[in-house]
């Protein structure tokens, strides 16, 4: 007898931990690469205005490089929400791609199942 738990069909000689352990394996690739952003576009941010506010003669020789990528971006409020923003992009494309690729070698591993 099968039973099936939201669209999860479970055979009889198999764990219910096995089944769940088995639906975790996938990852939301858009949530990666949100949380991705968010987490790269901080960084930026607290960066930039750290070094803005402590000051100095030459504020952030190492974090001016940035706008070598960063189109805009300069060591000033203004530019930590500029290289914010670049961040928060560049950070979701690259977890939504790892996530994406993550969830195709797990579906490579994964046996297809019938439903």
């Amino acid at each position: 007898m099968k039973t099936e738990y939201d669209s999860v069909v479970v055979e009889p000689g198999r764990a219910h931990e096995e089944v769940v352990l088995t639906r975790v394996v996938r990852l939301n690739a858009v949530l990666t690469g949100i949380v991705t952003g968010v987490f790269a576009a901080l960084i930026i941010f607290v960066a930039t205005n750290w070094l803005v506010i402590k000051g100095g003669r030459v504020v952030g020789p190492h974090l001016v490089l940035l706008s070598q990528f960063f189109i805009g971006y300069r060591v000033t409020f203004l530019g930590s929400l500029i290289g914010a923003a670049y961040a928060l992009l560049g950070g979701f494309l690259i977890g939504f791609f790892v996530a994406a690729v993550y969830n195709w070698f797990a579906d490579l591993r994964q046996p297809k199942q019938a439903h």
